[in-house]
């Protein structure tokens, strides 16, 4: 289940609706499509596409997406470190960054205009879209495992552009637990048993 962190107000956000709410002055879209029973654990990225087809084309028509592709990230990724150093720096897109997350966990930390840095931690049945143009960072959780549908308007995909002097060093660069802790300028989690 998603949760929202905002820093700033040491608030935390889990309900569905709520987070859908908080999210959408942002203009950032956030869906929770049925996961349980509609895939088996050797399910292929081909399997997943066709199960979910039905809200992949209904996506790709609101969003205006041409293609969508699955990504499998785990500790047993070639080059894993890597390939997450391109996305845990404050950064931009020309299109918007769709993804539904099939299973795992990771954390959208976003900060848009006008509004205050928060972090959207997404697990398996939770769908997010990054606007064009927003400011955000993307980390994996502790088992280094995201499983994702991806959208995309220009089928090669798209490039961050990275924030020069990006806020991504002021905030815990991991998943966080339930409340904040400012210490000096670096936020930090507090992890709750």
């Amino acid at each position: 289940m998603a949760s929202v962190f905002v820093p700033s107000e040491q608030k935390t956000i889990n309900d569905p609706q709520e987070i859908s709410a908080f999210l959408k002055p942002f203009g950032i879209w956030f869906e929770q499509w049925k996961v349980d029973g509609r895939l088996k654990e050797t399910a292929t990225d081909q399997d997943i596409l066709s199960e979910y087809a039905p809200e992949i084309e209904a996506v790709k028509k609101r969003g205006g997406f041409v293609t969508a592709d699955v990504i499998n990230v785990n500790p047993s990724t070639p080059n894993l470190d890597a390939m997450l150093q391109k996305f845990n720096k404050e950064h931009t897109h020309d299109e918007d960054e769709v993804r539904f997350t099939v299973s795992g966990k990771g954390i959208f930390h976003l900060h848009p205009e006008g509004g205050p840095v928060f972090g959207v931690t997404v697990e398996s049945g939770d769908m997010i879209n990054v606007p064009r143009g927003t400011k955000h960072w993307f980390n994996l959780c502790d088992d280094r495992h995201i499983r994702c549908i991806r959208f995309f308007e220009d089928p090669s995909g798209w490039t961050p552009h990275y924030i020069e002097e990006g806020v991504h060093g002021q905030f815990s660069p991991m998943c966080f637990g339930t409340s904040f802790v400012a210490s000096s300028e670096r936020i930090k989690p507090t992890f709750q048993a």
